[in-house]
């Protein structure tokens, strides 16, 4: 399968699932927009690695995807980069942790603006693009909470839930447009994020290191295996090929089994 030519919008892809989906696309041939915080210096190798490695193009925009203002000009980038927004990629999210009385009002704001609404507001950039050329992917990472819930996560599961909405209703109005609009639906993935709240959970708990991922954080997924990022990205690459084209609408869990429970 070949994506040579197409642009491809990765939000939240300065690391972890974000950048292996990019990567994913441009090992397939797609220029990339990466997007996401981090040290710049960082980001620029991050950025000239996928260049030199793959021999595409590949841009970065550090748009602040809470403020609709800067999402425009995140998909207005790719337009002027790369002449389109062929692949939309809407992975950026974040997390917080609390009973639903004593969460902080601001982070509730933050999460549902970043997970959730930062997907309406790069659609409705991107869309008239893809109506333009007859062609278009959206791909949204949701979360097997996006399906179930756990407790303290009410703004993430909120968002998750919402995130499948949007994705429904947009692939429906995008049907007869060679649009498709789905989400992916991963369990725990093995990132740096996870990895690094493993030592907080150790001592919280007073567990070791291999308690924690068993009997924590692998504890709903039936497998016991942690998801990886390139079983993500290849999915996400999948999803923009011509075989998915007749899927649309889809919330794909990817959770080693934690959903069928």
């Amino acid at each position: 399968m070949s994506l040579k030519g197409k642009a491809a919008v990765v939000t939240g892809s300065t690391s972890g699932i974000g950048l292996a989906i990019a990567r994913g696309f441009a090992k397939e041939g797609a220029n990339v927009v990466l997007n996401g915080f981090g040290k710049p210096e960082e980001i620029e190798r991050t950025r000239s690695a996928i260049e030199s490695e793959f021999g595409v193009k590949a841009a970065y925009s550090p748009a602040d995807l809470t403020k609709s203002d800067a999402i425009g000009g995140l998909i207005a980038l790719s337009v002027e980069t790369f002449g389109s927004v062929d692949i939309l990629v809407n992975n950026a999210g974040v997390q917080y942790v609390a009973p639903i009385e004593e969460f902080p009002v601001e982070k509730w704001d933050q999460i549902i603006a970043l997970n959730l609404s930062s997907a309406f507001h790069t659609l409705r950039a991107a869309v008239p693009h893809m109506k333009a050329k007859g062609w278009g992917r959206v791909i949204n990472t949701a979360s097997a909470h996006s399906m179930v819930a756990s407790p303290y996560k009410s703004a993430y599961v909120a968002a998750k839930h919402g995130i499948v909405g949007l994705t429904k209703t947009a692939a429906l109005e995008l049907a007869t447009h060679g649009i498709t609009v789905n989400c992916i639906s991963p369990g725990y993935v093995w990132t740096p994020l996870v990895e690094n709240q493993i030592p907080d959970t150790m001592k919280a708990r007073g567990m070791t290191k291999e308690q924690v991922i068993e009997d924590v954080l692998l504890k709903a997924q039936p497998t016991k295996e942690f998801v990886t990022v390139d079983q993500v990205a290849a999915l996400a690459v999948f999803l923009s090929s011509d075989s998915a084209s007749q899927i649309t609408g889809a919330n794909i869990a990817m959770d080693g089994g934690w959903t069928a429970q």
